[in-house]
């Protein structure tokens, strides 16, 4: 069986429950916690959004939970919004995850370390970007 949705990828890495509200699939969820973070000028660790999504940290819901970001930031774009993944960070460094810095080469040209001061900066202001603008609305 070929997975084709976000639900069949979490159900095959044992990730459950894999749908309802609440859930790490939950795009509408996960959204909503990413825009009252940006709202507060705020970025959210991984650990802290699986957290309120009532899980506890682990690799494969990491995993899980950076699909479900990748879906948001692709309605993001389509509606003309700012991206939202980049608030979730590691609590170690506070930079976006490995998987979010290889989209960032593809989709954004950026070219540097994924790690020190030009990586913060970097972030720093695709985040102020989402802070300015959700906080007007």
């Amino acid at each position: 069986m070929a997975i084709e949705t976000l639900s069949e990828w979490l159900e095959a890495e044992g990730i459950v429950p894999v749908e309802g509200p609440g859930t790490i699939a939950d795009v509408a969820r996960v959204r909503a916690i990413l825009v009252a973070a940006a709202k507060r000028g705020e970025a959210v660790s991984y650990s802290e959004l699986l957290g309120l999504l009532g899980h506890r940290f682990t690799r494969p819901k990491m995993r899980a939970v950076c699909k479900t970001l990748d879906a948001i930031d692709t309605q993001a774009a389509e509606r003309g919004e700012p991206e939202l993944a980049v608030l979730v960070v590691r609590e170690s460094d506070r930079l976006p995850g490995q998987g979010w810095w290889t989209g960032a080469v593809e989709t954004r040209g950026y070219q540097g370390a994924w790690t020190g001061a030009e990586a913060q900066a970097f972030v720093a202001g695709l985040q102020q970007i989402a802070f300015h603008h959700w906080a007007r609305n």
